[in-house]
């Protein structure tokens, strides 16, 4: 298959509950309205959008183990994901979370903090053969060196990528198309600084957009030299937001391959963002083209 699209980074098998009437309280009962085991991840989760709205992509990155296989092979056997330069490992049940959901309430449990708490690598190296053909890359960067690599070999072929949460000074941001910075990212590296501030920033460290997202709030995006630009996100009824941000990163893919201007890709990421929490599970319903189309069209 020929790829429109790769995508490096986290794929991995989701166990999500979403619970009937409210988020947990101590001690007390909560029934599961619905529960499922589907791939997710940044990247398998952008994969999945991106292959709804009609792209071919590739994906790498996380090694898939003898748990999270199975599934994996099954779910994308009738889509346009090549999955072949995954490497499949046949020494751990594979990399898993658990996310409970209730309305726009969410708490994702893994063991990431334990993974990389040393320095074995549980995900692929790059092969630059995989990437060169492609019309646009996506990069998680959690991989150290490896993200990096991508992003080198996207440089040197002259390949416009999409990155998220990648810090100012960093090579991933500095040499970006785009790089989507959430709110849990500003907590982390930025804490106490002001949005606005902590944009100006990211604007004068790179030629490519810089947006920050704030879940239902207003997004910033602009690029170096420019005034801050603003936008709402779309009001849909929420079922759950695991995956919002994720398909957020899969709409600016597809914008790139489109040649969107930065305010027609700023919209139809969220649009594609806004379509995905409308529903519960992501992966079996994940947005359309003509879906995202309406809600643009419907406005925000």
């Amino acid at each position: 298959m020929k790829a429109d699209a790769y995508l490096f980074g986290q794929v991995l098998g989701t166990h999500s509950f979403l619970l009937r009437g409210g988020f947990l309280q101590p001690d007390e009962y909560s029934e599961i309205d619905a529960q499922y085991f589907l791939p997710g991840g940044e990247t398998g989760t952008a994969c999945t959008v991106l292959s709804s709205l009609g792209v071919n992509v590739r994906m790498d990155g996380t090694h898939i183990g003898t748990e999270v296989a199975p599934m994996l092979r099954e779910f994308y056997k009738d889509k346009s994901v090549d999955i072949s330069p995954l490497q499949f490992v046949d020494d751990n049940p594979g990399v898993m979370d658990y996310v409970v959901i209730a309305g726009l309430v969410r708490s994702p449990m893994g063991r990431f903090q334990t993974l990389f708490s040393d320095d074995s690598r549980w995900w692929s190296i790059p092969r630059e053969e995989d990437i060169v053909g492609c019309r646009a890359v996506s990069i998680d960067p959690f991989f150290r060196a490896e993200s990096d690599l991508v992003a080198e070999i996207c440089v040197k072929h002259g390949i416009p990528y999409v990155t998220i949460d990648s810090m100012h000074d960093s090579y991933l941001h500095r040499n970006a198309a785009v790089n989507v910075v959430s709110g849990e990212c500003l907590s982390w590296h930025y804490q106490g600084m002001e949005r606005e501030k902590v944009m100006a920033l990211m604007q004068e460290n790179t030629d490519g957009l810089t947006i920050i997202t704030a879940g239902g709030g207003e997004m910033l995006y602009g690029r170096k030299g420019e005034a801050i630009r603003r936008m709402k996100p779309f009001s849909v009824e929420v079922r759950s937001t695991l995956g919002a941000g994720d398909t957020y990163k899969a709409g600016c893919v597809y914008a790139l391959l489109q040649g969107m201007s930065d305010d027609e890709l700023v919209r139809f990421a969220s649009a594609c963002s806004g379509v995905a929490i409308s529903r519960f599970p992501l992966p079996l319903n994940p947005p359309t083209l003509e879906e995202v189309n309406v809600l643009i069209e419907k406005g925000n």
